[in-house]
């Protein structure tokens, strides 16, 4: 198969990445800088001084291999690391460096966060590594991180400064970054609720051999019903991402169409950019031609089988629920008459039973108890629609962000068994 063309123009990669990453708060007006070496070793980089929240085309500079510069601003003042980078490691084809305050904070402790909190992160991520502290915009800085790169490393966090990453193109570095920072997120989150779980070697090659085996086939022209779900999945899957519910590497929705075929997310592609025409339909043993359906994808499938209720499914990361998924705290969701009316209550999925026995799996989730917490691998949401799951998943992440946010004031208190009563009466909850 011919691989496949990049046809985004450097400038427009670096402007719509910077607008994605300020817009989810993983950087400041001023902070950060990201580049692409081309072919003919040009590095596009943004500039110096300009607003990333209201970067445009024009404002990306492009310093020759010759050293001269094309641009309306001298670019960013951190050049110097970026350009040691490239010439230490010829792989590596784009940078992102930023300051999100989980790494931060990681930085500022003198620590790099440990992504064997999640196989897909730790994979995404690459070797760590801990660069010492120089001057910003500093030779000294550029060699200090150049060097720890040069030992195999992709991502970096820099002492008393921030991160960095790099990739085989913009696209890859971003998810890592991205990764990186959802793992020192859940980290600190996950901190305050007790001791940390960590994945072993054996249990990330549990996750990496999983698999899934369709045969190909051509559907039928699509229903209104059909295009109408590839439509709303869009539209959920890219607030999600907005939202900070799902990463742009993590998590799967689908949304059945009838008793034996479903819609669902495909696997190695970006969440947030993805088209009605990317999902994937899957009928009984069939995937859609030309498509790979997310690795969760019989998961999907087996809790559709055991449950006709449920008409849609995701499997996500939001940051706080996710804390709880890597340590043995209880999520009590009899904290608000809400959370229990959405949520009823929530039970725990051992680590490896998405792997490796689906049907087990779809036990754990019913109509009553439409949500689960997987050990090290995020949530389970169903629901009657998509709209319905997703707001499901929304109350179960405030809900979570709530409890760790009440641990800082004071003990938690439950609802009694009188309320969760007058409550089941009053929604009619079984």
């Amino acid at each position: 198969m011919t691989a496949k063309r990049h046809l985004i123009h450097p400038r427009d990669e670096i402007m719509q990445t910077m607008d994605r990453i300020y817009r989810y708060r993983m950087t400041t007006t001023s902070g950060g800088n990201l580049s692409i070496r081309d072919e003919a070793g040009d590095i596009w980089i943004s500039p110096a001084r300009v607003d990333k929240g209201n970067l445009t085309r024009k404002d990306i500079v492009c310093v020759k291999a010759d050293g001269t510069v094309d641009g309306l601003h001298p670019p960013s003042s951190e050049f110097p690391f970026h350009k040691a980078i490239y010439e230490a490691r010829p792989d590596i084809r784009a940078i992102v460096h930023a300051h999100p305050v989980a790494l931060v904070a990681f930085s500022i402790c003198r620590q790099t966060p440990n992504t064997r909190l999640f196989h897909q992160a730790h994979s995404v991520c690459g070797q760590l590594g801990f660069a010492p502290y120089a001057c910003p915009g500093s030779e000294q800085l550029g060699a200090n991180i150049a060097a720890t790169f040069a030992e195999g490393c992709d991502s970096v966090i820099l002492e008393n400064h921030g991160v960095v990453v790099g990739g085989e193109s913009l696209a890859r570095a971003f998810e890592r970054f991205e990764a990186f920072e959802f793992a020192g997120k859940t980290l600190v989150k996950a901190s305050q609720l007790g001791k940390v779980r960590f994945l072993d070697d054996a249990h990330l090659q549990q996750a990496a051999d999983r698999g899934v085996d369709f045969d190909s086939y051509e559907p039928a022209t699509a229903t209104p019903k059909e295009q109408e779900l590839r439509r709303q999945l869009c539209e959920f899957v890219r607030r999600g991402c907005r939202q900070r519910l799902l990463i742009s590497t993590e998590g799967s929705f689908s949304a059945r169409l009838d008793q034996d075929a479903f819609l669902i997310t495909p696997t190695q592609k970006d969440r947030e950019l993805l088209g009605v025409e990317d999902l994937v339909l899957v009928s009984g043993d069939r995937r859609e031609a030309g498509k790979l359906a997310s690795r969760a994808a019989r998961a999907h499938q087996a809790i559709y089988e055991k449950h006709p209720g449920v008409q849609a499914i995701v499997f996500a990361h939001p940051v706080n629920a996710t804390a709880f998924s890597v340590t043995d705290s209880q999520f009590d969701v009899r904290t608000i008459p809400e959370s229990y009316v959405f949520l009823r209550d929530v039970r725990r999925v051992p680590y490896g039973i998405q792997y490796r026995d689906e049907k087990q799996l779809a036990s754990y989730i019913s109509e009553s108890m439409p949500a689960a917490i997987l050990e090290n691998d995020g949530v389970i949401v169903t629901g009657r629609s998509v709209l319905d799951t997703f707001d499901r998943l929304e109350v179960l992440e405030s809900t979570a962000e709530a409890v760790i946010n009440a641990k800082a004031i004071g003990e938690v208190a439950s609802m009694p068994d009188s309320v969760i009563d007058e409550l089941k009466a009053a929604f009619n909850l079984k």
